[in-house]
């Protein structure tokens, strides 16, 4: 053994870089990830959803390094709570991944597409809920694909209130505006009936459960009923 002790670098992956959202796209994050997790639970899809998490992709560089504001890894187990992903371990990069446009424009107009398609993503959406059909150079959709042959490419701008997630087999729709606009899931032609939110669907269950009590004791008083005009 060499007199000289070997120096073993350790390698730090930050959990957080300590830097505050903009509170709009926090909400718009936090309304869509259990939306996405329900759906692709629904569909008996392994995945796991998350939210704000530091994704690394080249091992021992911690700088390379994206926080998406939801995304999927498929196939991995939907309750795993890592505090941050080294893709390497895990085998798989993201299938989906959402960035919100926030104050820090230039970062997901120029930066995201660049870094995603680095890490090896399959598909990633851009939203930016300032872009109004007076704007430039800022547009509400973006799409970018990794297609066969040629790479990680934008297949889609628009305008629109939705825009196809061929990932996630629905669509993502803008649902309100200004501050108060909120993503949720479309399905169905053209994604116009929306997948309902965990509350939605608690209450129509409630609706259901109770019309079927209805239902039963109406069934229940006509036969009493007519048990009554025989005797």
């Amino acid at each position: 053994m060499s007199s000289t002790a070997r120096q073993v670098h350790t390698v730090h992956y930050p959990e957080t870089d300590h830097m505050g959202e903009d509170f709009l796209q926090r909400i718009i994050a936090e309304s869509l990830r259990p939306l996405i997790a329900r759906w692709l639970k629904s569909r008996r899809v392994k995945a796991f959803t998350g939210a704000d998490q530091f994704l690394y992709w080249v091992p021992g560089d911690p700088t390379q390094r994206v926080a998406p504001d939801v995304y999927v890894l498929p196939k991995v187990d939907p309750g795993a709570v890592p505090p941050s992903w080294q893709l390497w371990e895990v085998g798989v990069a993201p299938s989906f991944a959402l960035e919100v446009v926030s104050r820090n424009v230039a970062k997901d107009y120029e930066d995201a597409p660049a870094e995603y398609a680095a890490m090896g993503a399959k598909e990633l959406v851009i939203f930016d809920p300032g872009a109004t059909a007076r704007s430039r150079t800022r547009v509400r959709w973006q799409v970018y694909r990794r297609l066969a042959r040629r790479g990680f490419v934008r297949v889609a701008q628009t305008m629109d209130d939705r825009v196809e997630v061929a990932s996630l087999g629905c669509w993502l729709v803008a649902v309100g505006s200004g501050r108060e606009v909120r993503l949720r899931l479309g399905t169905g032609a053209g994604g116009a009936e929306l997948f309902p939110t965990e509350a939605e669907a608690e209450t129509a269950r409630a609706e259901a459960e109770a019309r079927a009590r209805a239902e039963a004791e109406a069934e229940v008083a006509r036969l009493r009923t007519l048990l009554a005009a025989k005797r």
